[in-house]
């Protein structure tokens, strides 16, 4: 048994929640905590959705749960309300001027589905969770060893990209298995997506577990339901999902993933914390083995599979769109990183109401993005126009649009490198200085700040890990040794979700993080030298040999091969965590 686990037997995760509110009421310093609590209550925090931050002693980062990315405009109203109220740093860590460009009390969107804010004290706790109860929010779970966000679509309900709307199932889903203690401690984090839609937009092959939109002949009548795949994931050994001969009706949809918990629950490794994940367990057992074992703990027969209705991999929902309803529109805006103040966030949730129908909602899209739904088309002139439409516009360059960036060292003690600026300023950059083929409307670029893969670089056109560099750079040494240790990345090329689906390839390692731009550069001079018609970036990459892309990206007036990579983070304040 690992420490997390002996931790976890000591005292049920779950049971940390009752904790928090007395931690609250006395205003207890992490040391208190600590000395109260052991060294395991930051592991347990983790199911209240609290971690304890990287490198600011005393504050943590809380994280939001938001089934399918769904919200009313009154439930974003409150978001961005204790964004603005409680995610606010004190003076000693820079206050309102705290970010270059974010200043002071912003939220972040993650690629989960989730909202995280940071700065946020024991005592304000039981106060936020106050009003997220009285609409309907919570963070309980939204870490830890358990069943995590569900995902879903983002636009579910709304268009003809669908074959019926699961957000009903999400929600059913996402139900079941919060605060049920039978199913809160697994070997691991349990990552679940559900969608109706025909074209994936909720990452079904990079999840634990994935249910799609299938059809299926059933006593001599048709029914919609889902196909599934398990064992999908990123961060250290990435697996894309295998498909299971299985097909699941909605109303048993709930049943179908209590019994793959279990299954993983009683099967998987409690051991070594390193292979613990559900996607070790399809590995080790192969799909055929593991399916048999949930079929034996699933207290209702599941026929074989149908046939599929998945199309593709859509990967975002940004711009102006139709609904079903005739005049009835949604909007995508483009979010850099996924980072914005909590009053825009707040903005963003008046504007819904101000221009929406009392249908309308704000829903998150895994891309870091959010959209605004059911807007009468003679009112999408009047949104746009209002202050944050401006700023995150739904007709972004393709940088910005296909931009992603984790939390990175700004706040995460595993964060090697700054991320979400230098996302931000990049995305911006790259949009000005690249002239990308016309049919390309978005090149996906995705941002790490360590090994782990909160922002799923695997899966990018162009994917970094962070990294410290060490480079020869006599001028530049930054300690008595003469050693010059910067910012840098790992650069990987040519990741896609889809039917060609495919993990992207390491081309390049500590590439010092003000080479990359000049290196980019470069690799589109050629890409738009070289693709043939319609070739999307990811395709060129890949029919282009690594050895070609690394000495196209050296002929950069660059040091782009010239550093070594050096060191890592780690310690009690962990954010990493593939959200």
């Amino acid at each position: 048994m690992n420490t997390v686990e002996r931790w976890k037997q000591e005292k049920h995760p779950l049971d940390v929640i009752e904790d928090v509110a007395q931690y609250a009421a006395e205003e207890l310093s992490f040391e208190e905590i600590e000395d109260r609590a052991d060294d395991g209550e930051w592991e347990r925090l983790k199911w209240a959705g609290l971690y304890a931050h990287g490198r600011q002693d005393g504050y943590f980062m809380m994280r939001t749960k938001v089934p399918g990315g769904y919200l009313s405009p009154e439930q974003a109203e409150v978001i961005g309300e204790v964004a603005d109220e409680y995610a606010t740093a004190p003076e000693e860590y820079g206050g309102e001027e705290q970010n270059d460009i974010w200043g002071d009390a912003f939220l972040d969107i993650t690629t989960r589905q989730d909202v995280q804010m940071h700065w946020i004290e024991i005592e304000d706790v039981p106060e936020i969770w106050q009003r997220y109860d009285e609409v309907g929010l919570t963070t309980v779970q939204g870490c830890g060893d358990s069943a995590r966000n569900v995902l879903g679509c983002p636009a579910a309900g709304l268009d003809d990209h669908e074959c019926f709307d699961a957000q009903p199932v999400v929600d059913a889903i996402s139900e079941f298995f919060t605060k049920n203690r039978e199913y809160a401690n697994l070997p691991r984090k349990f990552k679940m997506t559900i969608t109706g839609c025909r074209q994936d937009c909720a990452q079904s092959q990079i999840n634990d577990v994935g249910l799609t939109p299938a059809r299926r002949e059933i006593d001599g009548e048709q029914y919609y339901g889902f196909h599934v795949r398990v064992g999908g994931g990123l961060s250290d050994g990435p697996r894309m999902a295998s498909d299971l001969d299985v097909f699941v009706p909605p109303a048993d949809a709930v049943e179908f993933c209590r019994a793959v918990a279990q299954t993983f629950k009683e099967l998987g490794d409690r051991t070594n914390r390193g292979v613990c994940r559900m996607r070790y367990l399809v590995q080790q057992m192969g799909a055929e083995t593991f399916e048999e074992a949930v079929r034996d703990r699933c207290t209702v027969d599941l026929p074989t599979q149908g046939t599929d209705c998945s199309e593709g991999y859509r990967g975002d929902h940004v711009g102006i769109h139709d609904q079903r309803v005739d005049g009835l529109k949604y909007v995508g805006f483009n979010v850099i990183a996924g980072r914005m103040g909590g009053d825009e966030f707040r903005r963003a949730a008046h504007a819904a109401r101000e221009y929406g129908t009392e249908d309308a909602s704000v829903r998150l899209a895994t891309d870091q993005n959010f959209l605004i739904t059911h807007v009468p088309e003679r009112n999408i002139g009047n949104l746009l126009n209002t202050p944050f439409a401006r700023k995150y516009q739904p007709d972004p360059g393709p940088f910005s649009r296909g931009a992603v960036g984790c939390t990175g060292s700004e706040f995460c003690n595993y964060g090697i490198i700054e991320t979400k600026n230098r996302v931000r300023r990049w995305a911006k950059a790259l949009d000005r200085r690249i002239d990308v083929p016309d049919e390309i409307d978005v090149v996906r670029m995705h941002m790490s700040g360590c090994s782990a893969s909160c922002a799923q670089p695997q899966i990018a056109d162009i994917g970094f890990r962070g990294e410290t560099v060490q480079v020869d750079d006599p001028e530049g040494t930054t300690n008595e040794e003469g050693d010059n240790i910067i910012e840098g990345m790992d650069f990987g090329l040519g990741g896609s979700l889809g039917a060609d689906n495919e993990f992207l390839d390491w081309v390049e390692h500590a590439v010092p993080a003000d080479a990359v731009i000049p290196a980019l550069e470069e690799l589109f001079e050629a890409y738009a030298d070289e693709r043939t018609d319609g070739e999307r970036f990811y395709e060129w990459c890949r029919r282009v040999d690594n050895d070609r892309l690394r000495s196209v990206m050296r002929r950069a007036d660059a040091n782009v091969d010239g550093g070594v990579a050096h060191g890592d983070g780690g310690g009690r304040g962990e954010v990493a965590d593939d959200d």
